[in-house]
């Protein structure tokens, strides 16, 4: 309640315009940063990971600003082809390529007075970068095909996910640019770190999806809350509606535990201990939260476990083994006083060589296989739907595309 009175009249304001939910300290800062640098005509480059709501910060600034009467255009920067993508942004002449039959503006010509959201920023191909960073320092920019230089009075706001210092140190993106577009630099948090705006998402999500279809709203119960905060939410904000409305059509009415939330969260989940959101909050309470959390997720491992083993399905002692334990197993269980659970070892078979047992051992996947597999799950588990894999991998439709046809995953 106090945390919601001192959030600023301004703050709110944008908050109900663009239908952001959450009273973190850490997204309240940055809403404020946006509104406060809105009126002053400087390149922004917003950053934080995947599904945090970066689109919402362009808004902000272009909602506040001298600009708000004149156009706005956001711009996915990783959905475009590398071929056409200066077409799309600084337009192009009529014959300039194969299938150019007319003339037509971009964006930068179309935005004119206005403000453009370059989204992920850093799939710019490096000579789209060096047109972009003309436009930025001069305001000039020349079509495709054309050789009459153009000018723009645009704002440029920009978007990334990605390390930007890194993507400049391995030669991806250019310095000169990375400077002049992060004049302004505003970080978003992810969700994990958002405290009880996990709930807050939740219970609007699942009330936004029971309205609109007509259905009987989901509740969440203590556990499956207290799950939630403790989960890392890899895809953030959009992971956590996507949950949330599978489980508002699926379990329709009903109280979500703990266990039927597990049940949407992808088979690799790792729990996570948030950092503490507004000043020191080491309590009991939080600690016994914690120690619950650990203790759910250990009782969830051990009745999949049971169940694997009532199924048959769980590996069994003597395939861990060496094949010359394997044998001293076998003896020990084979007369009328076996002992199912005994292992029996001599001290030579202790150090006997095993070739087949080193061999499986020393063998490991490699970086290539490793990353091959992941994506594979990651279509898998979104049903071979390439946008919400690559949101869950933290890249961009570009990266994801291209790695599809290297690894030969079509």
């Amino acid at each position: 309640m106090n945390r919601q009175q001192n959030i600023p009249p301004e703050v709110q304001q944008a908050k109900l315009r663009l239908g952001i939910v959450g009273n973190a300290p850490a997204l309240t800062a940055a809403i404020e940063r946006a509104i406060r640098v809105a009126p002053i005509d400087l390149s922004v480059l917003v950053t934080g990971e995947s599904g945090t709501g970066k689109e919402f910060f362009p808004q902000i600034i272009h909602n506040n600003s001298p600009r708000k009467h004149a156009k706005y255009i956001a711009v996915n920067c990783g959905a475009i082809p590398e071929g056409t993508i200066d077409s799309e942004l600084f337009g192009h002449e009529k014959g300039a390529f194969t299938g150019a039959v007319d003339s037509r503006k971009g964006y930068f010509e179309e935005a004119n007075g206005g403000t453009i959201f370059l989204d992920e920023v850093a799939e710019l191909p490096l000579t789209t970068q060096a047109r972009l960073l003309r436009v930025l320092e001069s305001g000039e920019y020349i079509k495709v095909g054309s050789s009459t230089v153009q000018k723009t009075n645009i704002r440029v706001v920009a978007a990334t996910n990605v390390d930007m210092q890194r993507a400049v140190a391995e030669g991806k993106f250019r310095e000169d640019l990375y400077y002049r577009l992060s004049t302004i630099q505003i970080h978003i948090p992810p969700l994990r770190d958002r405290g009880a705006d996990i709930r807050l998402l939740a219970r609007k999500f699942a009330s936004d999806f029971a309205e609109r279809y007509r259905m009987p709203v989901i509740t969440l119960s203590e556990d499956a809350e207290s799950m939630m905060r403790h989960y890392r939410w890899p895809g953030n904000v959009r992971q956590l509606k996507n949950v949330v409305e599978q489980m508002a059509l699926f379990e329709a009415g009903t109280e979500i535990s703990a266990s039927t939330l597990q049940s949407y969260l992808p088979a690799a989940s790792e729990s996570y201990i948030p950092a503490t959101v507004g000043g020191n909050s080491h309590t009991y309470e939080r600690e016994r939260e914690m120690l619950l959390s650990m203790i759910f997720n250990l009782q969830t491992r051990i009745d999949d476990l049971e169940a694997r083993i009532a199924s048959g399905s769980a590996p069994t002692a003597s395939a861990l083994l060496p094949a010359s334990m394997n044998t001293a197993v076998k003896h020990a269980t084979d007369g009328p006083d076996r002992f199912p659970e005994t292992v029996v070892v001599s001290p030579a078979q202790m150090h006997e060589p095993e070739v087949g047992y080193s061999e499986v051992v020393d063998v490991a996947p490699t970086l290539e296989e490793n990353e091959r597999e992941l994506i594979r799950r990651a279509l898998e588990r979104n049903d071979g739907r390439r946008k919400a894999a690559a949101a869950e991998l933290q890249i961009s439709e570009r990266t994801l595309y291209r790695k599809i046809k290297e690894y030969g995953l079509e």
